[in-house]
């Protein structure tokens, strides 16, 4: 089990953040909304941190190693734009 930061700012960015981490091999996958810290718990002989960290950032979340692409990011709904430095919940 590991913690990662991934940025995002709310409920429906919580969703889209844990939904983008189940692919093959995550076993477990929580993201905390203030702390921005994501839980996980994978299989690494059937997948890698590296993938799963660009698998948020094609959601349109940045991680320590990963930025989001602007045209991934523009697709976030505006109330899960986190780039602004505006927290909004």
């Amino acid at each position: 089990i590991g913690k990662y930061v991934v940025n995002g700012v709310c409920e429906q960015c919580k969703a889209r953040i844990e939904n983008a981490s189940y692919i093959k091999g995550v076993k477990y996958a929580e993201w905390d909304v203030d702390t921005h810290d994501l839980t996980l718990k994978f299989d690494s002989s059937k997948t890698s941190l590296d993938l799963i960290l660009k698998s948020f950032a094609k959601a349109g979340h940045d991680t320590q190693l990963y930025t989001a692409t602007d045209e991934d990011y523009g697709h976030l709904p505006l109330c899960c734009k986190y780039r602004s430095g505006i927290k909004k919940h």
